[in-house]
């Protein structure tokens, strides 16, 4: 938890980069855990080679093209910049009524609970590893008028539990939440057990963590995580992509993405087969 009197936020990007951004400048940039990584070649800002320079040229593309880590923060957005990404299957599950509130980490409001499609993607779309943050009234302002709960307005804290919490609080039975630690999935999972849970950020997880973590999960990233591809691979149901993957490990998780691909009208290929399926460009190095 940061102290409201300071405006500090830490990310965790781009190869698992720490970013520390303090009264809307890069401040610093720790070493990346991987060298390249697929999607990262494809960001609107293109990271080929995870260097810091690169990492901090992407970070300021962020905080100019969308006001990342500023007063300035779009909370909104309707455009896809994954398929199959987290927030890109939270919005639509709640577009089709799968899923009627996400719990998400927002930088300048912490934990927040979302209802509308177009604010889950314009918080989640383009933020990665939320570490910490600290409360910007503008943001929390702006996600309230678009139906948003923010639920630490003055530390803007990040709990997802009692994000969780909340949103059965104040009514909503379809709950889906991103969740970065195994402890809190369990802890979640035990307490709630109805909860959509989607495991994200999850490079660097040990094989215990993996492991855990896959057990209460419905859907998970894979990122740059070799314990990950290895123990939700052997669970799952279901896999989207092939170069940083996603795993349906439940039912609930695959009939979201099975949905998703049947309402749209791109090109999919199908075909049962053993899991992981990974293709020849992973995050280099797996870790």
């Amino acid at each position: 938890m940061t102290s409201t009197n300071t405006d500090e936020h830490i990310i965790e990007a781009i190869g698992r980069s720490r970013i520390v951004i303090r009264n809307g400048s890069i401040v610093e940039i720790g070493e990346a855990q991987i060298k390249e990584c697929p999607l990262a070649k494809r960001f609107a800002h293109p990271v080929p080679i995870i260097t810091k320079d690169a990492v901090r040229a992407n970070i300021e593309h962020r905080m100019k093209a969308f006001g990342m880590c500023t007063p300035d923060r779009d909370v909104l957005d309707t455009r896809e910049f994954v398929g199959f990404g987290a927030t890109e299957l939270l919005g639509f599950a709640s577009r089709v009524g799968l899923i009627d509130a996400a719990v998400l980490a927002c930088d300048g409001a912490g934990t927040v609970i979302a209802k509308d499609p177009f604010l889950i993607q314009g918080i989640g779309g383009r933020m990665s590893g939320l570490v910490s943050t600290s409360p910007i009234p503008k943001v929390m302002r702006r996600i309230e008028k678009h139906g948003g709960i923010v639920v630490d307005k003055k530390h803007a804290s990040l709990d997802q539990f009692a994000g969780v919490a909340w949103a059965y609080d104040v009514g909503y039975t379809k709950v889906a939440v991103t969740v970065a630690h195994p402890e809190v999935a369990v802890k979640i999972r035990t307490a709630f057990p109805d909860t959509l849970i989607f495991g994200v950020h999850v490079t660097g997880l040990t094989r215990e963590e993996a492991e855990a973590f896959v057990a209460v999960a419905d859907l998970m990233t894979s990122c740059a995580s070799k314990t990950v591809r290895e123990a939700a691979g052997a669970k799952a149901l279901l896999q989207a992509g092939v170069s940083v993957p996603i795993f349906a490990i439940t039912k609930r998780g695959k009939e979201i993405i099975i949905e998703k691909i049947r309402q749209t009208d791109e090109q999919v290929l199908i075909k049962p087969m053993h899991l992981p399926a990974l293709g020849e460009k992973q995050p280099e190095p797996l870790v």
